[in-house]
């Protein structure tokens, strides 16, 4: 099997986990990296052994099928545009843009081109939420009737070391930790119908306490709670939180509940983790993983299921449609939110085709 070329645009902290990760799959095969700061980029062709370049330059490569854009989420559209318009397909990190007007610029060019779009989270791809997709599939909980997504901390401004990101437009938990959750619940239930939702602003600045910038006040431009419900197409509805404004909590990442038992589903931002199930009247078991890719970082397994997509011809599946879907219904819940009603979506999508069991780690199909 041949080889997809990729290049990254993007060196952030986390272009590594990207990087690393590309080493564990054979149908991709980074050829160079880019960043608007030369420093950056030279560190990481250094670290990984591939050329540093300008971001004009990486565009203009032959070698080069696919550009991953690693930016932050306000540049995401103006690097994915940029890459369909040199003819090259993209994966982009998560939002796909800050809202969906700037989203469908980048669908609607690589309609128009014949390129792919792709997006993370790809999370939904590892073996922890592959095997509970199995579990649903199987019938094990029976019909899907509701379920509960949480997520909830502090803040980023005590780690990262450039958390202002985070609080301006295209930030905030919905559109920064949203993707995760939305994503894994249309891989498990299937596409949304409607939102209803609050969204709140408790600070208007926030004190980061992390180096180099502890010390230093940063402004809140986008909402930092966020609640509401997923009604699905299924008819299931799962209430979801996602907030910087969390303290400690003790909610599980995702339980979904069905007619015939529960399922508690691991963190939505890793590959692995325990799936437990509990079915009616009886206590949690926990369930062997029925797929690969669980133990370690495998961020930009979508990439790679991209790339053979693209040697096979069958649809990738962390696609753009898929992102466009999950940016839609997380949008919704500020609409919802500001006019106080249910938000009904525009987007549909069918879920993504579940990896077959059984895969050794590295391997997609």
């Amino acid at each position: 099997m041949r080889k997809i070329g990729v290049g990254i645009i993007g060196c952030g902290n986390i272009s590594t986990k990207y990087m690393t990760a590309m080493q564990q799959f054979s149908t991709i095969e980074l050829r160079a990296v880019a960043d608007m700061r030369t420093a950056p980029a030279e560190a990481r062709g250094a670290e990984f052994g591939v050329p540093a370049m300008r971001v004009d330059q990486l565009l203009k490569r032959d070698d080069v099928e696919i550009v991953v854009n690693l930016t932050v989420p306000l540049a995401h559209t103006d690097v994915s545009l940029a890459a369909l318009r040199a003819g090259k397909h993209v994966h982009s990190e998560k939002p796909l843009g800050v809202n969906v007007a700037e989203a469908r610029k980048v669908m609607d060019l690589a309609e128009e081109k014949g390129l792919r779009v792709g997006s993370a989270p790809d999370t939904f791809l590892g073996g922890g939420h592959q095997t509970a997709r199995k579990l649903i599939d199987d019938g094990a909980i029976g019909k899907a009737v509701g379920g509960n997504a949480f997520f909830g901390c502090p803040g980023h401004e005590r780690w990262h070391p450039a958390p202002g990101f985070y609080y301006l437009r295209g930030g905030g938990p919905m559109l920064d930790m949203g993707p995760y959750y939305i994503t894994d619940l249309v891989n498990l239930l299937g596409p949304i119908a409607s939102v209803v939702g609050f969204a709140t602003r408790p600070k208007a600045e926030r004190l980061v306490t992390s180096q180099p910038m502890n010390g230093t006040l940063i402004p809140v431009e986008v909402a930092t709670h966020v609640t509401g419900v997923l009604e699905f197409v299924s008819g299931a509805v799962v209430s979801i939180t996602m907030s910087f404004d969390v303290p400690k909590h003790r909610h599980s990442p995702i339980e979904i509940y069905g007619s015939e038992g529960s399922l508690s589903v691991p963190d939505p931002n890793r590959f692995g983790g325990e799936v437990l199930l509990a079915r009616a009247g009886r206590d949690w078991q926990d369930q062997a993983l029925s797929h690969g890719n669980s133990e370690g970082e495998f961020r930009s397994i979508g990439v790679a299921d991209m790339a053979a997509g693209l040697i096979s011809g069958r649809p990738h599946r962390a696609s753009g449609a898929l992102a466009l879907h999950v940016l839609e219904a997380m949008e919704a819940f500020q609409i919802a939110s500001d006019e106080g009603r249910r938000v009904t979506l525009a987007t549909t999508v069918e879920r993504p085709a579940m990896l077959p069991p059984g895969l050794p780690t590295g391997t997609l199909d």
